[in-house]
């Protein structure tokens, strides 16, 4: 199965990848936040579904998952917002989000719709794999739906091993053990984690979450890593400058 994740995987180049919730900071943002990303040279989205409980996110993640759902944003409404998108941009869409509002859309249905829309991959950080292998994993498979599992650095060597033959695309590497958007730069802790990830020599690539705000945590996160990903540091900006700035904040990157 190839789509157009594995496609920017193949570049020679590391990779940003940028997280936005869904309906932040206007309802109606959504599509051009998409947009504007890529026009200023980001190779992959992770559009976030909002959900009331989100466990695996910090304050800045939450309080725009709170205001997104008080403006209005539920996941029939995302893909009616998204139904056109492939008309206007080509790089990689990842839908992130959690398990019971797809649960409750239906997961057939879920999968059926993003494909339909051109979505190439889900992140559920509370799917968990055996679930996600006995239940859901031939559905994903045919709707051409990458999953995206997440590994920390508490996750054991066999799981590690285990979430490296089960994927298909990349891992999410989650930089330290504590929910998103805290810590500033990384410690030696995180540079060792890296570091054994590393010389692991997992069939799939690395792309590191969690801790990368600006060029320095970007550089120091990709340099064992096929990537980055950035979120509380985005959708700070996006809180402080609106959705018209976005070419401010990529520019600071790289």
């Amino acid at each position: 199965m190839s789509n157009r994740i594995h496609k920017k995987l193949q570049e020679g180049k590391k990779l940003l990848s940028i997280y936005f919730t869904a309906g932040y900071p206007a309802l109606n943002d959504t599509v051009q936040i998409i947009e504007d990303l890529e026009r200023n040279g980001v190779d992959m989205i992770e559009i976030g579904l909002p959900f009331s409980d989100p466990l695996a996110d910090g304050p800045t993640i939450q309080d725009s998952s709170t205001r997104a759902l008080k403006n209005g944003m539920h996941t029939e409404l995302l893909f009616e917002q998204l139904k056109d998108i492939r008309k206007s941009v080509t790089i990689p869409l990842i839908v992130m989000g959690y398990f019971n509002p797809m649960l409750q859309y239906g997961v057939e249905a879920f999968c059926k719709k993003c494909h339909e829309i051109g979505i190439d991959g889900i992140i559920m950080p509370d799917l968990p794999l055996d679930v996600y292998q006995a239940d859901y994993e031939a559905i994903f498979k045919k709707y051409s739906l990458v999953n995206i599992f997440l590994i920390t650095p508490q996750t054991s060597v066999d799981r590690i091993r285990q979430i490296d033959e089960a994927s298909d695309a990349f891992i999410y590497m989650v930089s330290s053990a504590s929910v998103t958007g805290s810590k500033s730069g990384f410690g030696n802790t995180q540079t060792e984690y890296f570091e054994r990830i590393a010389a692991m020599n997992l069939s799939h690539p690395q792309i590191v979450g969690f801790g990368i705000k600006d060029a320095a945590t970007f550089q120091a996160a990709t340099k064992n890593a096929k990537g980055a990903i950035i979120g509380s540091a985005f959708i700070k900006h996006l809180t402080a400058y609106g959705a018209n700035t976005i070419a401010d904040f990529t520019k600071k990157i790289r």
